[in-house]
């Protein structure tokens, strides 16, 4: 099975008051594992990069400034994308951006059955908990400190590890009962997952005593024709 996990940063919070598309990243899964492919563009926005949002991503107009339109590189991404169910964080936001670019460039848009919203997810698994990136990342164990600033494609591969934790662990498929388990104890479990530790436990002897040979020995005299005195 093939899926795609993405990312993308913005100028702002809604395509429908002019904001635009300016990084995109993408993560290729097969099987619930990266393959090692990915696809990351910058695109130059055709306007200003309000300050709040260049704090958020630290992508400020002067380094977009000789980036590609996205519109030169639609044939590019939509051809990485095929038509891979598409994950994403909040994936409402990232495909309205998305298909607000796609009209722009005259292509049609993403068809919204093919997302799927790791937020909703973890609403499901962690209800009244935090479902932030980052939120979620600590609960599973993610490393994610070398996170200082919202990327796409860091996102996006943060992203896939924790889409694969949400939905069973590295061992999905394979059929192992005990990685299913420690996988399931894993997202019911209200803080960060660790591995699990038991105490070392000394041998238990296993030989039989003297008085329990000798009351073993009493009980066989006493059986009545036991079978193993039958003659072939």
């Amino acid at each position: 099975m093939r899926e795609i996990i993405f990312d993308t940063e913005t100028t702002g919070l809604d395509p429908r008051s002019g904001h635009r598309l300016v990084e995109i990243g993408c993560v290729e899964l097969i099987d619930r594992r990266e393959s090692g492919r990915t696809f990351h563009a910058y695109f130059h926005p055709e306007r200003d990069m309000p300050a709040e949002a260049e704090a958020v991503h630290g992508l400020s107009i002067q380094f977009l400034s000789d980036k590609p339109l996205f519109a030169a590189c639609v044939d590019e991404l939509l051809a990485f994308l095929g038509d891979a169910p598409m994950v994403a964080h909040n994936a409402a936001f990232d495909f309205g951006f998305i298909n607000a670019e796609l009209a722009r460039a005259g292509h049609p848009a993403l068809d919204m059955a093919r997302m799927c919203c790791t937020v909703q997810m973890a609403r499901k698994l962690h209800p009244g908990a935090k479902h932030s990136l980052d939120a979620l990342c600590t609960r599973y164990g993610i490393d994610r400190s070398h996170r200082v600033k919202h990327g796409a494609l860091l996102d996006a591969e943060l992203l896939a590890h924790l889409y694969i934790e949400m939905t069973g662990g590295r061992q999905i498929g394979l059929g192992l009962a005990a990685s299913s388990t420690v996988a399931a104890a894993t997202v019911a479990s209200p803080g960060p997952a660790v591995a699990p530790s038991r105490p070392f436990r000394e041998p238990r002897p296993h030989a039989a005593t003297p008085a329990e040979l000798a009351r073993h020995a009493e009980f066989v005299a006493a059986l009545h024709q036991p079978l193993w005195h039958d003659s072939p």
